[in-house]
């Protein structure tokens, strides 16, 4: 197929998936932000340096594309796999080897849990400590896949392998991301999510509309109006899908350049002694353990200030480390005071966020530059929660081998 042939194509400029064919036999499936532009870029000079001399054969095979739009990107991309995974398409199955993709899993247990994991780790026996219930995949793009679940999370809250862990829970449960897990009735209702992820994978979003809408009515009719709200909300939630952090990360090189990151800050000791401090990294909602940092800190500071200040300091000497655009630290306004007085004197313009804690370790108040708040609040108590456990850690390691 020529770019001539392609232009008696009308292509919509919306997510969905496209479909190269030739005889009628598909050769290629793919996913798009926008049908048009994606599949507009096959017919550029630079295919072959860009995609290869395989996806070049394909389309100078092709002779006809189809496409099937879809309401989100969210969508094409579990359409996409569905669609490759049934028609296992020559160019696709010849891209890349399958135990390198992604899955989705579910883990067999009362309260089930929903996974990424690697095809080659799934053929391993014995490799991975759950039992599988279902399977959904192969994914191609692991970052896509990581954003499509926090938006699915946010409908349908789920369990993941951090939220079984005792703080890592409580912190998903306040945000709304994690569900109850105590009673009967937490163990129907989570039973109900699970249900509406796998019908989600399976790519049946008009199946739960109308299970929901059901439900709804049955609660409307039994006057329980506030449930009968609930999953009103939860209905135009899945109407209203917001993908636009899929739309980022469809283009991985731009995703990686151009990605907001927030640095979390923590301090632990134990009377003062043997004091520890460290640094946890968030970036576009996500945490990158590969960025974590450890300090340890001189003995004769005997403060959480002063340590704070240390770290920040011998952080920001790191000049090839990529700076912040949110930095979060644990206390009130005297480490806020003392971390914007380190921040200054490097020269640096870097928002500061406080974040305190009450009796039991839960956000209290949140102090710093509202705008950036009421954007990135859950990704800055995400990283504020990351750097307590992280530090509390690192601590605990380090006092045991003291033992």
């Amino acid at each position: 197929m020529n770019f001539s042939e392609y232009k008696k194509i009308n292509l919509p400029d919306e997510p969905g998936v496209y479909l190269f064919k030739k005889n009628k036999v598909i050769l290629y499936i793919g996913k798009a932000t926008s049908l048009k532009d994606r599949v507009k870029s096959y017919f550029s000079s630079d295919l072959i340096a860009t995609r290869g001399p395989l996806i070049v054969d394909m389309v100078f095979q092709a002779d006809n594309i189809d496409f099937i739009k879809t309401d989100s990107v969210l969508e094409a991309l579990i359409l996409e796999s569905n669609l490759i995974k049934k028609h296992q398409p020559k160019y696709n199955t010849k891209e890349k080897d399958d135990r390198s993709y992604n899955y989705v899993v579910i883990t067999k247990e009362n309260f089930p849990r929903v996974l990424i994991e690697r095809g080659r780790i799934l053929e391993q026996d014995n490799k991975t400590n759950y039992l599988i219930k279902d399977k959904f995949g192969p994914y191609t793009n692991g970052s896509q896949l990581k954003e499509a679940l926090k938006i699915i999370r946010k409908i349908f809250p789920f369990l993941d392998q951090y939220s079984r862990e005792n703080t890592g829970y409580k912190f998903y449960k306040e945000i709304g991301l994690a569900p109850e897990i105590s009673g009967i009735e937490a163990k129907k209702d989570y039973a109900k999510n699970i249900k509406n992820i796998k019908l989600f994978f399976d790519g049946k979003k008009t199946s739960i509309l109308k299970n929901l809408e059901k439900e709804m009515k049955i609660f409307v009719k039994k006057q329980e109006f506030e449930k009968a709200e609930q999953i009103k909300h939860t209905i135009f939630a899945l109407n209203h899908i917001q993908d636009i952090a899929l739309l980022k990360s469809d283009r991985p090189e731009q995703h990686l350049e151009n990605s907001f990151r927030i640095e979390a800050y923590d301090v632990a000791h134990i009377s003062g002694t043997n004091t520890v401090g460290v640094m946890t990294v968030v970036e576009n909602g996500l945490p990158n353990k590969n960025e974590y940092r450890k300090f340890k800190i001189n003995n004769s500071i005997q403060n959480d200030t002063a340590g704070l200040a240390e770290i920040l300091t011998r952080r920001f000497n790191h000049q090839e480390w990529k700076f912040p655009d949110i930095i979060v630290v644990d206390g009130s306004v005297a480490q806020k005071n003392i971390a914007e007085k380190v921040i200054k004197e490097k020269g640096l313009d870097i928002p500061i966020i406080a974040v305190t804690k009450d009796e039991k370790h839960r956000p209290k108040t949140i102090q710093g530059i509202e705008d950036a708040i009421n954007k990135h609040k859950d990704e800055i108590l995400l990283a504020n929660s990351e750097a307590h456990r992280f530090a509390i850690k690192y601590h605990r390691s380090l006092r045991n081998k003291i033992i």
